[in-house]
């Protein structure tokens, strides 16, 4: 992630300092000694027996970039944070799951504050916010939350989130979009985005062009719409031009004269019989 357009400069070496720290308590988590629980036959009967349970980053599964203790990273410096809130101490109990409590500990305001003065999302230019394994519906609701503070956000990726539905969003500045691989399957579902310049949604499942012609009007010049069933729409070039006049290259091949030819126009005659 690089500065923020709003001024704000780092530490190089602060940051890899702050960054090694976490990495060693990753690290240390390795180093722990796996217990396999009693009940790990209720994982079915493709499990296999060879491979440790719980794994040894189970403990921090469920922890946000917040709550890993001894750093001083900012939100505006990370590279792909884990930004998904975790399960209540009452739901990690019934899913049995209560292991993973021994990293959690009691939070004080103070630390609630500089938690919030550490998610500086307003600072972000480039963000990379991909592969979150948004399981759960709260975890859902705090990745959207911290998409309404990307004020600033110029290049974002959200790659392979299970995301429907972000038309509640609205990303003011952003010129690069990448929605790959997520479960979108209109245009209509997308954020607002009228800055937008290259916009990519590859393998989603997008059926028809409708409503597309809502990019118009914006500088929208590169479309990626690979691996989607609107891509097999008859004449399906020619439509995505007709309605994006400054579009330059779709799926990766830039604008041909062919896609320029105006749709087949057919003409009926009335048959006139003289006698």
């Amino acid at each position: 992630m690089r500065g923020s357009s709003s001024g704000l400069t780092t530490s190089n070496q602060k940051f890899l300092k702050s960054y090694s720290s976490c990495c060693s308590i990753l690290r240390d988590a390795h180093n722990t000694p796996l217990v396999l629980p009693q009940n790990r036959g209720t994982l079915g009967q493709n499990w296999d027996p060879r491979l440790p349970f719980p794994l040894p980053s189970d403990s921090f599964k469920y922890l946000g970039w917040c709550d890993i203790e001894e750093h001083g990273v900012r939100g505006n410096q990370l590279l792909c944070p884990r930004v998904r809130e975790g399960p209540s101490e009452e739901e990690l109990f019934f899913r049995k799951e209560e292991h993973t409590l021994k990293r959690r500990k009691q939070v004080t305001d103070p630390e609630k504050w500089e938690k919030r003065l550490q998610e500086n999302w307003e600072n972000c230019a480039e963000l990379n916010l991909s592969f979150q394994d948004l399981g759960d519906l709260y975890q859902v609701e705090n990745f959207k939350r911290i998409l309404r503070r990307l004020i600033r956000v110029e290049k974002l990726w959200l790659v392979d989130n299970s995301l429907t539905d972000l038309s509640a969003i609205r990303l003011p500045r952003c010129r690069e979009l990448n929605v790959n691989k997520n479960h979108f399957t209109s245009f209509k579902q997308l954020p607002k985005i009228p800055q937008i310049q290259h916009l990519s949604l590859a393998e989603n499942n997008i059926t028809t062009l409708s409503g597309i012609s809502d990019f118009r009007h914006t500088p929208l010049e590169s479309l990626i719409l690979k691996r989607n069933p609107c891509e097999f729409q008859e004449r399906y070039r020619q439509l995505v031009f007709s309605n994006l006049p400054n579009l330059k290259i779709l799926d990766g091949i830039p604008k041909l004269p062919e896609d320029c030819s105006p749709p087949d126009v057919k003409f009926f005659y009335r048959i006139c019989t003289i006698l």
